[in-house]
């Protein structure tokens, strides 16, 4: 590679996996944002305040209070409140946009101010949206909140994952972006559980309690963040290598002169070196062809971002109660929790799973099951009543396994995938954008969905799960093609495969890194791996023969 530093032995801390339990619970607290942002306002795929806002905000536009408080009386005397389709859009849509800007916000934030603080001043706008949520009592002031709460939201979703990716050994690296997808998930759980019980409080606190738990979770969210160590491929990018090396070895566990930590830093300084001398820094960077494959990379993580969306999966979390509620569901807050608990329980297995059976074929799992499940669902739910208790079971079944193929495959999967194929020089750029994809399409399937389902306009009810099934086979068609298999190797090895080799033989390619050891800042290492060694050889050969000549 140009500018390849001459290869260090590795101690072979790789094969015996140390730290993994230390890197993991590490990676895993800036997840407990996730938590956090869950429980008053997001939507769980994306990052981090998925969790609140799919959980909280598809409970809290149902309760009696925060509908009189923020709505009006359908008829007088009627004592039943609603709230108009526009502002119901706007409500649950308003936070994503704030997002999407939040998430392009995060790439200067993250180069500039390194991952660690941007994170802790993401935390600091998002609790200034969560105190204009808690203290308001008509929409303007909501909205104006959320959008704010967005901005944070955007920005810790993007910096989050980034930081896991680029702070976490490759063994488990996997593991721990899906760890922060999971506290996602628990943050969701948890905001279904507060709405359950402040849903028929007839004050304030049924919409106030359940916003302001968020600024507890922003504040330990902060705090934490002093104790850990800044990524240390930020800290080469800037040219600290001694600090690097500190981080690094705090990562690993290891003393800072250890062997795999100079072989680590080599690494990440000669693809900084080559990326640099391609010119790799801006974001029309991010868009040209090259050997790096770089506008390959950034349309395969703006694109996944969509798609993750467009599988649907918001729909349940964000009008999921409003949905079971017109399908003659009984309790609909209770299957919402019934959903949540899915949701979480379901995510735990891709925390073995994509270290073990891979990114990109856990995507292609994941696309078959969701697929098939949306268009039972659609169907189941167009040919009975809402009165068939029966049919009203199996849909309510067939909506969880569907939950449980995202839960596990597309939820975690799509944020360890974008963390992790970017090169170092454009990452926080690149991430920006992706992350800012996933939000833009949140905000609009959140704007556009009651305008599909409800009565006075689109009425597509159960109908709409043909619209995501058919969504979900683009899913299964942009994963083949383009989607791949990055398990089991560092980012610096990443950048090897996607200059080598094309997403279908991206498995075959990938073995072959790991089974010659391939190392950044090792040409021959690179060829061997490429099948090129023989070649290399035979140009050899007839140059010491042109020199003789």
């Amino acid at each position: 590679m140009p500018g390849g530093a001459a290869a260090l032995p590795s101690s072979g801390m790789d094969a015996g996996k140390k730290s993994s339990i230390v890197g993991i619970l590490m990676s895993c607290f800036a997840a407990q944002f996730a938590i956090r942002v869950v429980y008053t306002e997001l939507n769980f795929p994306t990052s981090i305040l998925f969790g609140y806002d799919t959980g909280t905000i598809s409970g809290v536009k149902e309760m009696k209070f925060w509908l009189m408080t923020f709505g009006y009386e359908t008829a007088p005397g009627s004592g039943e409140y609603t709230i108009s389709t526009p502002n119901e859009s706007l409500v649950v849509s308003i936070l994503s946009l704030g997002t999407f800007f939040g998430a392009l916000f995060a790439a200067p934030m993250a180069d500039i101010l390194g991952r660690r603080w941007g994170i802790v001043a993401a935390s600091a706008v998002f609790s200034v949206g969560v105190a204009m949520q808690t203290a308001a009592t008509a929409i303007p002031l909501f909205v104006v909140g959320r959008v704010f709460a967005g901005l944070g939201v955007g920005m810790v979703s993007c910096l989050v994952p980034m930081y896991q990716a680029e702070s976490s050994p490759k063994w488990i690296r996997g593991a721990v972006v899906s760890c922060y997808q999971w506290a996602i998930t628990i943050g969701i759980f948890l905001a279904a559980c507060v709405n359950q019980a402040t849903k028929d409080r007839m004050d304030y606190g049924s919409y106030r309690i359940p916003t302001a738990i968020q600024l507890i979770w922003a504040g330990i969210l902060s705090v934490g963040m002093f104790a850990l160590p800044e990524s240390p491929r930020w800290l080469i990018k800037k040219h600290r290598d001694a600090d690097a090396a500190r981080s690094l070895g705090r990562l690993l566990s290891v003393p800072d002169t250890h062997a795999d930590v100079q072989v680590e830093i080599e690494d990440i300084k000669a693809n900084l070196r080559m990326e640099e001398e391609i010119g790799q820094s801006s974001y029309a960077d991010c868009f040209k062809m090259g050997p790096n494959k770089v506008l390959l990379r950034t349309l395969t993580g703006i694109f996944l971002q969509a798609w993750q969306q467009l599988t649907g999966v918001n729909f349940i979390f964000y009008y999921g109660t409003t949905f079971f509620k017109q399908s003659g569901i009984s309790d609909p807050f209770l299957i919402t929790i019934a959903t949540n608990i899915v949701n979480v329980v379901m995510t735990i297995p891709a925390f073995w799973a994509v270290d073990h059976i891979g990114r990109r074929r856990l995507l292609l799992i994941g696309a078959v099951g969701m697929l098939i499940c949306e268009y039972l669902v659609a169907i189941i739910g167009v040919t009975i009543s809402v009165e068939n208790a029966a049919g009203q079971k199996v849909l309510v079944a067939f909506v969880c396994i569907y939950i449980a193929f995202f839960a596990s495959t597309w939820g975690p999967v799509a944020w360890v995938v974008t963390s992790e194929i970017f090169p170092l020089a454009i990452r926080a750029k690149a991430m920006s954008m992706s992350t800012a994809s996933n939000w833009l399409w949140n905000f609009g399937i959140g704007y556009a969905t009651p305008y599909m389902v409800n009565k006075e306009y689109g009425n597509l009810g159960p109908k709409v799960f043909f619209v995501w099934g058919s969504t979900c086979l683009g899913c299964l068609l942009f994963t083949y093609f383009c989607i791949m298999e990055t398990k089991g190797l560092s980012l610096e090895q990443i950048d090897i495969l996607y200059q080598n080799t094309t997403p279908v033989k991206s498995v075959s390619y990938r073995d072959q890194l790991i089974a010659h050891n391939v190392h950044a800042a090792d040409d021959d290492a690179i060829a061997r791996a490429s099948g090129r060694e023989a070649f290399a050889n035979e140009k050899g050969s007839q140059s010491s023969a042109q020199e003789k000549v």
